[in-house]
């Protein structure tokens, strides 16, 4: 089966409205089927697209979660955008403020990613330079697949159940030898990063961000906020509409060409 057979995509699916390039109504599922993202693996490093969804004033997190923001098919895309990639990446503050659990949790959509050809579980990869991680969270706990550390600190991780693999930067981590590193020793040929706003500003300022994968809720929060991307940015750069979804007023667009300004 090849990603894009949609006829044993597993799970319920949202029904959304294509409204670019071509105009008719799909599904989440059938829309994500077709992402072949591990074939545009550049030769040093994955292939790196980035996640997030922010309200029509632009806060990406409310109360320190980006959760209360986007709809059960804004979940949906985010779960199934998981199915095809080799690895989730997420900061040190995401993963406190999120406590993941397991990246994949529906064993159905686990055996969709073996059928279309990739491993059971996408490996999870936390950027933490000081390595002040919720220990607690169900991603470390309930033992299924595979964790990676990236890190600055000489400290040792506490006995997990799920398999922990620290790798250290003494000076900081370095986000370009981090990716090179996963694609050497890992095989890892697509990322899917999570954020949070810091660690998206900083793959995008290293030229490491390829797509972004952005959905915008019909809300109004006000106030002040994180944005999507935080941090010295360069100037601005554009980008390249590939798809616009929308469901219910939300609005789910992929951007390309992040890296080829």
């Amino acid at each position: 089966m090849s990603a894009g057979d949609s006829s044993r995509i597993p799970g319920e699916t949202h029904p959304v409205r294509r409204l670019f390039p071509d105009a008719g109504d799909t599904t989440v599922a059938e829309q994500l089927a077709g992402l072949e993202l591990n074939a545009l693996a550049r030769p040093e490093r994955p292939y790196l697209i980035l996640n997030f969804v922010t309200t029509i004033d632009g806060r990406a997190a409310i109360d320190g979660k980006s959760g209360g923001i986007g709809s059960r098919t804004d979940m949906e895309m985010l779960q199934r955008l998981r199915t095809r990639v080799d690895a989730v990446m997420i900061g040190a503050g995401t993963m406190r403020a999120e406590h993941y659990g397991r990246i994949v949790s529906d064993p159905d959509l686990r055996a969709y990613r073996e059928r279309t050809g990739l491993a059971h579980d996408p490996l999870a990869v936390i950027v933490s330079n000081r390595m002040e991680l919720p220990w607690d969270a169900s991603l470390f706990t309930n033992g299924g697949g595979r964790v990676i550390v990236f890190t600055a600190s000489p400290d040792e991780p506490p006995e997990t159940a799920t398999p922990v693999t620290v790798v250290r930067h003494p000076e900081g981590v370095d986000l370009p030898r981090a990716l090179e590193w996963l694609l050497e020793e890992r095989g890892i040929r697509s990322v899917l990063c999570e954020g949070g706003p810091t660690l998206h500003g900083r793959l995008r300022e290293s030229g490491l961000a390829d797509e972004l994968f952005l959905t915008i809720a019909p809300k109004i929060a006000g106030g002040e906020g994180p944005r999507i991307l935080e941090g010295a940015l360069p100037e601005v750069d554009d980008v390249e509409l590939a798809w616009l979804l929308e469901s219910q007023g939300e609005l789910y667009a992929r951007y390309r060409g992040m890296s080829d300004n």
